[in-house]
């Protein structure tokens, strides 16, 4: 017989713990939040980019993710000539280009990834790197092996239009 409560009790204690049906509400959605935000695919503003197979720029609402840049001078298509210091200096000026063409600044720029040829660069990287981001977005940075073109540093960034 003492078999027979004990599991009895382990009925009605399991019973007894389901959650009790309720009425949840839903709140309302927050104006903040756009309905059937579509991303938008930006062409390159560099002619010799336009057929490239990535975007330079996709935007999502206010949200504006770019491509990785590198220290490459787009005038010339190639390398800027020197170490990783002159090649980070391009690079942010390309991303500062990019920006600027969708009327947006370095300042807004709220997360950057970085990667490095060599993790070894990582201290005069980030000597150039800190004068253009005063606001220190968040950040990620890494090495690979090795980079399109040879680079030594390749940067991606997420900025926010207000």
């Amino acid at each position: 017989m003492k078999p027979y409560f004990f599991y009895l009790a382990i009925c009605f204690c399991i019973l007894g713990c389901q959650p009790k049906e309720k009425n949840i509400q839903v709140p309302a959605q927050s104006p903040a939040i756009e309905e059937n935000v579509k991303p938008i695919f930006h062409p390159s503003h560099e002619p010799k980019k336009q057929m490239a197979p990535f975007s330079d720029v996709v935007q999502v609402g206010n949200m504006y993710f770019l491509s990785g840049q590198i220290g490459m001078d787009h005038t010339t298509r190639t390398l800027v000539e020197g170490g990783v210091k002159e090649q980070t200096i391009q690079t942010l000026e390309n991303i500062k280009a990019v920006l600027a063409h969708h009327d947006l600044k370095m300042t807004q720029v709220v997360k950057a990834m970085v990667v490095l040829d060599n993790i070894e660069d990582f201290k005069a990287f980030n000597e150039v790197y800190t004068t253009y981001f005063p606001q220190k977005p968040a950040r990620t940075t890494f090495a690979a092996e090795a980079l399109a073109v040879g680079a030594k540093i390749e940067i991606e960034v997420v900025a926010v239009k207000n």
